[in-house]
């Protein structure tokens, strides 16, 4: 039985594949509602209510760390790949620019095209990656090559394990292991 805040449940859609987090409220609904069509997590959440006025007795319910829902609640279609915003590509780049290596705030962080957008270069996962101003500004309407900077790391499109991951900074080791079976191994780091 686990012990501690209550983290986040994993939720998947009925065929295994991830959803998304969501809060304890949103599981219990789901358990009320017989919407659970299995679990999978090896840790149990209790979770207890008031006492009955009547009875006396503690109301309580234990939930999984991973659930698969009975809905059509796919949050991706095609690979399974997160939209392109700033929010994901932050997580996915760790909060680091990629070119100089600095830890970056949210705020800070600069969207970098790797082939200019000037030079047809897409706003896809492959071609962008987080980056700090002094880095952007450097870099210009260029390639890296051309301006003489080299990436410490591959841009690439996670598929939604990998993103489940990097979005929760408290996941269960049931958690993490079962996302991890989902995530592609790549090298990222250059060398």
């Amino acid at each position: 039985m686990y012990q501690g805040a209550i983290p986040r449940i994993l939720k998947l859609d009925v065929g295994g594949l991830p959803v998304a987090w969501i809060d304890w409220q949103e599981a219990v609904g789901l358990y009320f509602t017989n919407k659970i069509a299995w679990e999978a997590g090896s840790e149990k959440l209790r979770l207890r209510g008031g006492r009955s006025r009547e009875t006396g007795h503690r109301s309580g319910i234990d939930i999984d760390s991973i659930i698969a829902v009975e809905d059509r609640s796919h949050r991706y279609s095609r690979n399974l790949v997160p939209a392109l915003t700033r929010r994901e590509l932050y997580h996915r780049d760790g909060g680091l620019c990629l070119y100089c290596g600095q830890h970056l705030t949210y705020v800070d962080m600069q969207i970098e095209h790797v082939v200019p957008k000037s030079r047809n270069g897409d706003h896809e996962w492959t071609n962008v990656v987080s980056a700090c101003g002094p880095c952007n500004r450097r870099k210009d309407d260029r390639t890296p090559e051309q301006a003489g900077m080299k990436l410490i790391a591959l841009p690439y499109e996670p598929n939604l394990a990998e993103w489940l991951i990097l979005a929760n900074r408290r996941i269960l080791a049931d958690q993490q292991a079962f996302l991890e079976r989902l995530a592609p191994r790549r090298p990222r780091t250059l060398g």
